[in-house]
């Protein structure tokens, strides 16, 4: 018996019987190939049945195999003899030449079965049929919904985790160029060394078998599937271009056009779809005893897809080995099997280690923290949100009747600007302080394998908790703009001294501000030498020169209070009791002013927003916390917009969480960043040695809207 992905084979001697209905002599050998009900949806099927296929091609390629019989979910083939390739040439090792032109005219002789010799096509097929264009981004929309819609339940979590977006080979599709048009034919589409017999008597050499996912279209498909599943070296594609070339020229010459340039796009999609298939396998894989070796084997697989599928379907960042390990240890750990109707687990319970600096809740006991990250390993697609440092996965768990969200640190997360306070402790002091601040509460603190930490929230979104959470990121209402104010109003009313045992020396207005100075100073001078250059060449100050620019200014001292340190839209969560704030991993003491400005400078605000928002806070707050704003705000608001400057750009240089919503609009807008951070540093716009670099820098749609708020700003 041989077992592929999709089939289990048995060459077997005709019986009697058998040999009388299917017209061959008893004791001839056959293949019997019985579908696997349990193999995973994990390819693009243009026919259902492999026997019509091969019935249609046997006149033009009369050494395929001949479908003798078929049922449900079975067939019976004659046996080619021979042995496969995979047999005497491993994947990986060089093919000879000998063989690499005889695959060559054996892809170039199927370029002449025509489109009235197959079976009929589905709907929707390219009508023109030399369409390339049409053609690959038909194969894309077939891969999305024949390979990734069905697998999407049970693994849409473990893609979501891994940074794969729910619509990648939709986007894929949206961006097939231009191509040549090119004479459409068969495909055998999964030509590998399994697939190809070396034939024992050399006439014809090889045989392709192994038909059930051929399918009609551009003939650079089947070079481009042959050259990825055939696992040449890279050194000999080359050669395998020119082999198939040379043939295909022979056979069908119209074939050949735009070889050079479009070759490149159907590789791409090959490598892009093939994501699914190695991390579903790789996933599956250690769904028995689990060991660190079988760990370490799958995880390397799922590397090697990510690494291979990033640039084709633009993923922003690839997650390191350590991340890909938890992700795997936390999905096999959720796993489920059906048995007799019940649903039981199939694993040891994931084993834990609860920080003591949380003590335990009467709430959410010890033993909710164990479903909560069970389930978290299984939560689907639509409940798992990647932001730029956290994996957050929203689950339930029997025994607690609201959803909670399990937090996790990315492990290749990178963030220049560092938080300064414990995220639990601040959530905790919220809670007991009483005060009218919505947040999360934290309900656990630990760490699970690997020494991996993490902490569980109350979930703030949807009361389901079957919902994205809604954020404001076009800006708030003026009710919501008021609620907002309440609530930085209520935060100079927590105990924050706690959280800082010496209070901050610097807390007060004016230490504050040289603080956040000397702050932002050290993030400049932290970045990486390829971000500073290129801030240098668009005329950004180096650390040195900032630190004496950001010296020129003062401000009035107010008192402390605890600030949230990140009000973007993105941390802003709409419900029916007004905005819920999360992610408070940037939380400091400082100026209560600074958090209402800089909230203002991440978020769309418009003049007359910002005008209400502004008496409502000097309004309700004592003059202590609110004297001298009207000429402090511009400060930081300068400051603001010149670390996004610094920010941004090394987001563009190294393409860190380019993924993430907030990141992703502020990078976009990025010159208009550049020139208002010049501007408010007293610097003049710098014109580079090559003109050609400041109008490659992204300017994006909201420009214009920017540049308006900008200027309102003044």
């Amino acid at each position: 018996m041989t077992r592929g992905h999709h089939n289990r084979n048995y060459v077997l001697p005709l019986t009697d019987a058998m040999a009388r209905r299917v017209r061959r002599e008893p004791g001839t050998n056959v293949t019997v190939r019985i579908r696997r009900p349990e193999a995973l949806p994990v390819v693009i099927r243009t026919w259902q049945d492999e026997g019509e296929i091969l019935d249609a091609i046997k006149g033009e390629l009369p050494h395929v195999p001949t479908c003798l019989a078929r049922g449900r979910g079975a067939s019976i083939h004659s046996f080619v003899e021979g042995v496969p390739l995979s047999t005497v040439c491993p994947n990986g090792k060089p093919v000879d030449g000998l063989l690499i032109g005889a695959l060559a005219k054996l892809l170039a002789q199927m370029s002449q079965v025509r489109r009235e010799a197959l079976p009929r096509l589905p709907d929707g097929w390219p009508r023109n049929d030399k369409d390339s264009q049409g053609f690959l981004r038909k194969l894309a929309l077939l891969a999305d919904r024949q390979i990734r819609q069905p697998n999407w339940t049970a693994f849409g979590g473990l893609f979501a985790a891994l940074g794969i977006p729910e619509d990648a080979l939709i986007r894929f599709a949206e961006r097939v160029p231009l191509m040549v048009r090119r004479p459409f034919s068969l495909l055998h589409a999964d030509l590998h060394r399994d697939n190809v017999i070396v034939t024992y008597r050399g006439e014809p050499p090889l045989i392709c078998v192994d038909w059930e996912l051929a399918t009609y279209g551009d003939p650079l498909h089947d070079l481009a599937t042959h050259l990825v599943r055939m696992r040449y070296p890279e050194f000999q594609w080359g050669e395998v271009i020119d082999a198939w070339a040379q043939a295909i020229r022979a056979t069908r010459p119209m074939a050949a056009n735009g070889l050079a340039t479009d070759l490149r796009h159907y590789v791409a999609f090959e490598r892009a779809q093939s994501i699914y298939p190695d991390v579903m396998r790789a996933a599956k894989s250690l769904e028995g005893a689990l060991d660190q070796k079988s760990l370490d084997v799958a995880t390397a697989a799922v590397s090697r897809a990510l690494q291979t599928a990033a640039e084709p379907l633009r993923l922003a960042q690839v997650p390191d080995h350590a991340e890909i390990e938890r992700v795997l240890v936390r999905w096999r750990a959720s796993r489920r099997d059906r048995a007799a109707g019940v649903r039981r687990r199939t694993v040891t319970p994931l084993l834990w280690k609860p920080d003591e600096r949380l003590p335990e809740r009467a709430d959410f006991p010890r033993s909710a923290v164990q479903d909560a990250l069970i389930a978290e390993g299984s939560a689907p697609a639509d409940r798992v949100f990647k932001g730029t440092v956290h994996l957050n996965s929203v689950v339930r768990v029997a025994e607690v009747e609201f959803p909670v969200v399990v937090r996790r640190k990315l492990a290749s997360a990178c963030r220049r600007e560092r938080g300064y306070l414990s995220e639990h402790a601040v959530l905790a002091a919220i809670e007991r302080s009483g005060v009218a601040v919505m947040a999360p509460r934290v309900l656990a603190l630990g760490e699970s394998h690997a020494n991996d930490p993490f902490a569980i929230h109350t979930y703030v979104g949807p009361p389901e908790g079957d919902r994205p959470p809604n954020h404001p990121v076009n800006g708030l209402l003026p009710h919501e703009a008021d609620g907002l104010v309440d609530q930085l109003c209520a935060l100079t009313r927590v105990d924050y001294a706690p959280l800082d045992p010496t209070s901050w020396e610097v807390a007060d207005g004016v230490g504050f501000y040289r603080w956040l100075s000397e702050q932002l100073v050290m993030l400049v001078g932290g970045l990486p030498k390829e971000s500073q250059q290129l801030a240098r060449v668009l005329g950004l100050p180096d650390a040195q020169r900032l630190r004496e620019i950001l010296s020129r200014h003062r401000v009035i001292p107010r008192s402390p209070a605890l600030l949230h340190g990140d009000l973007n839209p993105w941390n802003l969560v709409r419900r029916s009791g007004g905005l819920t704030l999360i992610d408070w991993e940037m939380a400091m003491v400082g100026d209560p002013l600074y958090d209402l400005v800089r909230h203002m400078h991440l978020t769309p605000t418009r003049p007359e927003i910002r005008g209400r928002m502004f008496a409502r806070w000097s309004g309700s707050l004592p003059e202590e916390c609110t004297k001298g704003w009207q000429e402090d705000w511009r400060v930081y608001r300068w400051m603001e917009v010149v670390r996004s400057a610094y920010v941004d750009l090394d987001r563009l240089v190294t393409g860190d969480s380019l993924d993430a919503p907030n990141v992703g609009r502020a990078v976009d807008t990025y010159a208009m960043t550049l020139a208002e951070a010049t501007a408010a540093l007293g610097l003049p716009g710098k014109t580079t040695a090559n003109p050609h670099l400041a109008r490659a820098l992204p300017h994006g749609d909201h420009g214009r809207q920017r540049q308006a708020r900008a200027s309102s700003d003044e």
